[in-house]
């Protein structure tokens, strides 16, 4: 169910990237503002992108407006929204959602320490599965924005439409059980909760 769920999440981002949205990578987006502040070419940008703090301080780090890169090769060279991390990560924690108990509690956590040289029980609220599959799901989806290959837009856009593509896929699985099945139950990313009973996903009233 998982490769089931990652290959309609990856169709689905690359459909929306290139027949619908098409949005330029971070990295082309820098290098049309390092354009027009030289004189080169004018791309009518909004002067409050100009006026940025974030782009003063890339320039008095290093030299231009230039996005810098945590990947040596740069962005991919596919359209940026949505992204396909984030489609993917959002598609895949919803189907685990659905299969296992989002309220088990995790027994003994730990946290790596400030110095991150050894792990220590955590003394935070108790943490859920569900919970950490959500953390799972961001981790992936904003890591990539944090790289500089991703708008915040994108990853967040991403993994409600993996949520979504999900939840269609749960909804066409729900009619195929020979065996009683009272459905799927899950929480979305906003904190609703959803059943999908027999070939259809309603909301839960709580």
């Amino acid at each position: 169910m998982l490769a089931q769920a990652s290959l309609i999440a990856q169709k689905t981002s690359y459909y929306y990237k290139w027949q619908v949205h098409r949005r330029a990578r971070p990295e082309t987006f820098a290098g049309r503002i390092e354009v027009q502040q030289t004189g080169r070419k004018s791309y009518d940008l909004h002067p409050a992108i100009l006026a940025s703090d974030g782009l003063a301080r890339t320039k008095s780090v290093f030299g231009s407006s230039l996005l810098p890169q945590a990947y040596p090769e740069g962005c991919p060279t596919h359209p940026s929204y949505p992204a396909a991390h984030g489609v993917n990560a959002g598609a895949c924690t919803t189907v685990l959602k659905a299969f296992f108990d989002e309220d088990f509690i995790i027994a003994d956590p730990v946290e790596a320490t400030a110095d991150g040289t050894r792990l220590e029980p955590w003394r935070g609220e108790a943490l859920t599965l569900g919970g950490e599959i959500d953390k799972l799901a961001a981790n992936i989806a904003l890591a990539r924005d944090a790289a500089g290959v991703h708008f915040r837009s994108d990853s967040i856009s991403g993994l409600r439409v993996g949520e979504a593509a999900a939840i269609g896929l749960l909804t066409d699985y729900s009619r195929t059980y020979n065996e009683r099945f009272a459905g799927f139950v899950l929480t979305r990313f906003d904190g609703t909760k959803v059943e999908i009973p027999n070939g259809a996903a309603r909301t839960v009233k709580q």
